[in-house]
């Protein structure tokens, strides 16, 4: 930041960022919602897997870090090249977020969602990694949803195996 510069903030966009990020969480849950009293309760799950009621929590949270993180990427300057690419990336792991509750509990198909979030995994790293040079903290940001994915590759994987 150049000295004696002040970052503007536009909260309605911060505010438009998050919303959409939630919304994807949105998506997601209309799948699970009914899947969870009636198909998931019937799968055997590993001993380590979460009380239900604690992914709705977390991923309101992670939902929020990646809507703050896409933000500021997008305050860099959308007109650059560089963070229309980052944000491209940001948008297909959106994509492939929603899409793995659709799959796994839509669908009931954990087999098919495990391909599926190895691809969601690599695209929030790819994510990270486009972030970085723009902007450190929307990329510091996102590592909690890779965490948080990671331990959901290895639930889902688990939940594959036992089943």
């Amino acid at each position: 930041m150049k000295r004696g510069y002040k970052q503007q903030y536009n909260l309605p966009l911060l505010v438009l960022f998050i919303g959409i990020c939630q919304f994807a969480g949105i998506i997601g849950s209309l799948f699970t919602f009914s899947a969870i009293p009636t198909w998931y309760v019937t799968l055997t799950k590993p001993i380590f897997s979460p009380p239900n009621w604690l992914f709705g929590p977390a991923w309101i949270l992670l939902y929020t870090l990646m809507g703050i993180a896409a933000y500021l990427i997008w305050q860099k300057g959308y007109t650059k090249s560089k963070i229309r690419e980052a944000l491209g990336f940001f948008s297909v792991q959106l994509v492939l977020n929603s899409l793995w509750s659709i799959i796994f509990f839509g669908f009931h198909s954990p087999l098919v969602a495990l391909f599926e979030i190895f691809m969601l995994w690599t695209a929030i790293l790819a994510t990270i990694y486009k972030f970085y040079p723009l902007s450190k903290p929307a990329a510091y940001l996102l590592f909690p949803y890779l965490a948080w994915v990671t331990f959901a590759t290895i639930l889902n994987a688990a939940i594959v195996f036992l089943n």
